[in-house]
């Protein structure tokens, strides 16, 4: 079982959270884009195999949203930060 740190109110067991997959997606403009491009954002996702950003939410907790990058490989938690927050620069 994995160990999450929330930011507001510490490590805990991950059955306390919800994945919310990817983040950092950029929604598109709706009076400009295309069947495509919605398509493109509501399914296409990157598969990493290494560090990869996700959202999480503490559901279980204190109900907040946050990011994090994690190593799918491992499982390895490298940071954790807020949802305003740039994605930080990722281990090469």
């Amino acid at each position: 079982m994995m160990r999450i740190p929330c930011p507001w109110c510490g490590p805990r067991d991950e059955v306390e959270f919800r994945c919310g997959g990817e983040s950092h997606i950029a929604r598109p403009d709706p009076d400009r884009a295309d069947d495509d491009a919605w398509a493109a954002y509501l399914f296409d996702r990157h598969n990493v195999r290494g560090a990869g950003s996700e959202r999480w939410l503490h559901r279980h907790g204190c109900g907040r949203w946050f990011n994090l990058v994690r190593d799918t490989v491992t499982h390895e938690i490298r940071t954790v930060y807020a949802m305003t927050d740039p994605r930080p620069e990722r281990d090469p």
